[in-house]
């Protein structure tokens, strides 16, 4: 069992898509090149259970042992267990298992690949998601700016979710990188953050700007 009890969003997409990956068995196909449910459950586990390996998830020189690490767990963890290791949440020594940590971090972690799993199939449809989730997202998005600092053009984000709003209460445009010339990303914030975590081909978002702009930006590979 868990030992905490919060309820986040955080929280909410990680048993939302234990649900889904329950249901999808393990070798259901994911937006993750290369990965079916199963690797993506492991990869999951791996990040809040083994910090020895986790070092390499964004690349770099550990990159190898990491993708070992996941592969033997893959091969070797019964996939229900791997699935109740997410479920129960991050262990209480776990950098994630600090309180508040799992909320801030592991939010755009879980939506990203709860719609990994979803929008792998040939007959997924957008979530109606609730405003304050939508208003999350839409702060998240300052990640953009770290995930997107090398590519070639300047970025915006616009919502189209919302009516332009003269108070101020809901901003609908965000400079995520200052630099012309721009190309403008449109679409909800969910979208938007799924755009920016490269799921590009599954991302309902439209691109505005110059021709030659926006082939740049469509070429373009990004991460942190």
């Amino acid at each position: 069992m868990a030992y905490y009890r919060v309820v986040t969003y955080a929280r909410d997409e990680r048993l939302a898509l234990c649900v889904l990956l329950d249901e999808s068995g393990p070798q259901a196909p994911t937006l993750c090149e290369g990965w079916l449910t199963a690797d993506l459950a492991a990869h999951l586990v791996l990040r809040e259970r083994r910090p020895d390996a986790a070092l390499g998830i964004l690349g770099g020189p550990l990159a190898g042992y990491t993708d070992r690490v996941r592969r033997g767990m893959t091969a070797r963890t019964p996939y229900p267990l791997l699935v109740e290791a997410i479920r129960t949440g991050p262990p209480r020594l776990s950098l994630y298992g600090i309180p508040g940590v799992d909320a801030k971090l592991n939010f755009a972690e879980y939506f990203v690949h709860h719609e990994d799993v979803r929008r792998a199939q040939p007959d997924w449809k957008p979530r109606t998601l609730d405003p304050g989730m939508t208003d999350l997202i839409w702060n998240d998005l300052s990640m953009a700016r770290l995930m997107l600092r090398k590519v070639p053009v300047g970025i915006e984000f616009a919502r189209d979710d919302l009516e332009d709003s003269p108070g101020g209460q809901h901003p609908v445009r965000m400079t995520v990188k200052p630099r012309t010339p721009v190309v403008t990303v449109i679409g909800a914030p969910a979208e938007l953050l799924l755009w920016t975590f490269a799921r590009t081909g599954a991302a309902q978002v439209r691109l505005e700007g110059a021709e030659a702009d926006v082939a740049a930006l469509r070429q373009a590979r990004w991460g942190i």
